[in-house]
């Protein structure tokens, strides 16, 4: 069984999910969706992402790493944390998050990124 290598870069991604303060890119490949999430400061997940899809929290869980800029993620059962450049990240279902500063923050996603911002 011959399988073709794939080689793919976030200039030219598969799809763009765009909303206020952000963007998402996505590649596919070698059967998983990988995201790139970039936020300006002052964006907020329950603002610019879940108003528009009318969701009070994000359902979605995500596990990837943070490139740069530092984000918090509050959890719905009140447990908040901060991740900064370097930062492997697991962050279950259930959720708000934010950009802290002045710098865009970006970060990978490795698992969920297929179902994040996405309009059914």
């Amino acid at each position: 069984m011959d399988l073709d290598v794939v080689l793919k870069r976030f200039e030219r991604p598969d799809e763009v999910r765009e909303f206020e303060l952000g963007r998402f890119e996505l590649v596919h490949a070698g059967g998983m969706t990988i995201g790139r999430a970039t936020y300006q400061p002052g964006w907020k997940w329950s603002v610019h992402v879940g108003a528009p899809l009318g969701q009070p929290s994000c359902q979605v869980e995500h596990v990837g790493m943070v490139v740069s800029g530092r984000a918090t993620a509050a959890m719905d059962n009140g447990e908040i944390i901060e991740m900064r450049a370097g930062d492997i990240f697991y962050i279950p279902r259930g959720h708000d998050s934010w950009v802290v500063g002045d710098e865009a923050y970006v970060s990978l996603h490795f698992m969920g990124a297929d179902k994040y911002a996405a309009h059914d």
